[in-house]
């Protein structure tokens, strides 16, 4: 492969962007001092930095460590190390230590310069020559011995190639370096125009979140790192990852599938700013900063491998989040309170897999009922039976009349919901659980006195013959509120009718005669609409005494009742609509012309 195919497929393909090139360099230099400490065990390891500007050049960055450095028989090395990543040839294995790394390494700077020079002295032995090596991106380079004496370690020169002169600003370069560098342990600065910046910052899982004051400066941190405010802040630690960092606990509710991004290092160097992968999925309404010693990067060491050892770590993770919230519930149960105020449907996805967290926080999660939101706690201190529907839709059908009637029924039509439910009834011995529908709703129903009964006999036959096409069954009866006209009923069998016949509205041809053949061995089943004797309109349409106004009422409050209950309407159901609209309309208006 040619060198410029080779950074092509580097820039392209293996890193997300030419900035990497400062975390290579970096991560050269880190290498190298480490290796130096091995020879000189108290040595003080330093990265300086300088970009270089003038008005008759490039600017140029010059990059120094003062690790290790490259003995003459290393140069060779490093040249070969070039030379079979960019030439076709033989395979040979290229070595697992610093030197492979600082070559390949070295090649993302040719994604931002067409010409890379290095200065190179050994700490290895006395009075080691240095070198220069010059590689440039059409695969050729160069190496000599150097006459004069510099400094043990490694410089690097850079220019920028056309077009990547802003990765040469120098605020920009000390963006990068910060974001890279700042964690790393090597002491490192960036100097221009005299002046000079340190960019190394402590560790915020180094601090003591204990104290007050190092809590509200790491919540400062956070709200500076990731653009948002947080309620808490609280550590992380992991023993199969080598983690420890921080989590931050949003201060705003986020939905269940969603997934924030977190800010990762491995070993101190930034790895990550969109990480996605440390925590557990149920762990969607935090944010961590972290640095990990043992999880393994890919080869572009912008992500993790997700292997047994990354699976651990999430779970060993996802515990010291879960011991956070026990022991704030526990210990701090008004704080508690607050989080779960913002945070229910997170902590619900923990308590669903998790029986002693449902124990601890089952009283304390809210849910929607009939009656209003309240926490299951006080539901069932007022209802010894936790009587709930299992979807949304149903929970629409009967919320006003079930409050109208004083009846606590949970809407348990969200995620977790029946889970927590069912789960508690398993391992609560005292939790009475029962699944409640529209049909148990009907019984508590007032019934027609004789003479009503009599009075509205014919009218109820009509209605039901009118919505017979519609596999819907009519029945009057009194309820509250009375200000609700209709109440449309229906089960499990009449709903999956539904469903079918929605989805031929949709297809044709053999899907929709497959779509009827689901049907055909079902047993047959029927909607109820409960008409409202409580309710002026339904009276005055039972006593209206003209067979097609009453039809063409029916027809509309079999409509409203649809569109009351969220379902969707068919085709049939919107043709009903249009037709019923203008049939009152001629009906009121031929009406008053007979008049």
């Amino acid at each position: 492969m040619e060198l410029r195919g080779l950074i092509e497929l580097l820039s392209q393909h293996l890193y997300s962007g030419p900035h990497v090139f400062i975390r290579e360099l970096l991560q050269n230099g880190v290498d190298a001092i480490q290796a130096r400490r091995q020879i000189e065990p108290k040595h003080e390891g330093a990265i300086e930095i300088e970009v270089v500007t003038s008005e008759e050049s490039d600017p140029t960055i010059i990059f120094q460590d003062n690790g290790v450095g490259l003995t003459e028989a290393e140069v060779q090395q490093f040249l070969a190390t070039i030379g079979q990543s960019s030439k076709r040839g033989e395979a040979t294995s290229r070595p697992d230590d610093f030197l492979g790394q600082f070559g390949i390494g070295l090649l993302s700077c040719f994604t931002v310069s067409d010409e890379i020079i290095v200065l190179t002295r050994s700490a290895k032995g006395e009075n080691q020559p240095g070198f220069e090596w010059r590689g440039s991106t059409d695969g050729t380079y160069s190496v000599r011995k150097l006459t004069e004496m510099i400094p043990i370690g490694t410089q690097v020169f850079l220019q920028p190639s056309t077009g990547y002169e802003d990765y040469f600003e120098l605020q920009r370069i000390l963006k990068l370096t910060r974001d890279y560098g700042s964690l790393l342990q090597p002491k490192i600065s960036l100097t221009s125009n005299g002046k000079t910046d340190v960019i190394n910052a402590k560790s915020p899982w180094q601090q003591d979140l204990t104290n007050p004051q190092v809590r509200e400066n790491l919540l400062a941190y956070g709200t500076e790192v990731f653009d948002r405010n947080f309620l808490d802040v609280f550590p992380l630690h992991s023993t199969s990852g080598g983690v420890t960092g921080v989590a931050y606990v949003l201060s705003e509710a986020v939905h269940a599938g969603s997934s924030q991004p977190h800010r990762v290092y491995l070993k101190n160097m930034l790895l990550s700013t969109k990480s996605h992968d440390v925590l557990p999925e149920w762990a969607f309404f935090v944010q961590c900063i972290v640095n990990a010693t043992q999880l393994h990067p890919t080869a572009s060491r912008e992500s993790f491998y997700d292997d047994t050892v990354l699976e651990r770590t999430r779970d060993e993770l996802g515990d010291c989040l879960r011991r956070y919230l026990v022991e704030m519930a526990q210990t701090q149960p008004r704080r508690f309170e607050q989080l779960i105020a913002v945070h229910h449907l997170a902590v619900k996805a923990l308590a669903a897999d998790d029986d002693e967290c449902l124990e601890l926080f089952a009283d304390l999660l809210p849910f929607q009922t009939s009656l209003g939101t309240m926490t299951l706690g006080e539901f069932r201190k007022q209802n010894p039976v936790v009587r709930y529907v299992p979807s949304c839709d149903q929970f629409r059908q009967i919320a006003q009349v079930a409050a109208s009637e004083s009846l606590a029924v949970i809407n348990a039509g969200y995620v977790y919901d029946v889970d927590i439910l069912t789960r508690l009834s398993r391992i609560r011995p005292d939790f009475t659980l029962e699944e409640f529908d529209a049909v148990q709703l009907a019984d508590r129903f007032e019934q027609l006195s004789q003479r009503e009964r009599e009075e509205t006999l014919e009218f109820e036959r009509l209605a039901d013959l009118t919505l017979q096409r519609f596999k819907c069954a009519v029945e009057i009866a009194k309820f509250l509120p009375s200000d609700l006209p209709s109440l449309y009923v229906t089960d499990g069998n009449a709903d999956f009718f539904r469903s079918v016949e929605q989805a031929q509205d949709v297809t044709e041809g053999v899907w929709s005669d497959m779509l009827g053949d689901l049907t055909r061995d079902a047993p047959s089943s029927y909607a109820r609409l409960y008409l409202n004797y409580s309710n002026s309109l339904i009276q005055r349409i039972c006593q209206l005494g003209q067979a097609e106004g009453q039809r063409r009422s029916v027809e509309m409050v079999y409509i409203q009742a649809l569109l009351l209950g969220h379902f969707p309407l068919k085709k049939s159901e919107i043709k009903l609509l249009n037709e019923g609209l203008l049939g009152l309309l001629d009906w009121a208006v031929g009406g008053q012309n007979n008049d």
